[in-house]
């Protein structure tokens, strides 16, 4: 017999209190649950919040640990013009943007 909290817990995904709070109280999700957000500027920039830390990096590609998997960008020339504990700004000629689920790896 299941527990009311593993009933919970499958109806809400893996965080049920997190979900519920960012349901009820209307704040953003990506703030509530901690994931990531990416904001992207043309080919040119883009800007990532909740990241958990920078995987590889070179002038033409950058692989970066999000909650639930990774983030790949593909291009040329990206500079990183900011980084804190949480948020990232990086400069370049995008090419391509993908999300790598750490279930499908």
């Amino acid at each position: 017999m299941k527990s009311k909290k593993q009933t919970t817990k499958t109806a809400f995904g893996d965080h049920p209190i997190r979900e519920k709070v960012a349901e009820i109280s209307e704040l953003p999700r990506d703030a509530v649950l901690g994931m990531p957000l990416l904001t992207v500027l043309g080919q040119s920039e883009f800007t990532l919040e909740n990241y958990t830390g920078i995987i590889e990096y070179t002038d033409a590609l950058l692989r970066i640990q999000v909650k639930g998997g990774q983030i790949k960008v593909t291009g040329k020339r990206f500079q990183v013009v900011y980084y804190a504990n949480d948020e990232m700004k990086v400069k370049g000629c995008i090419h391509s943007i993908e999300y790598l689920s750490s279930e499908a790896r």
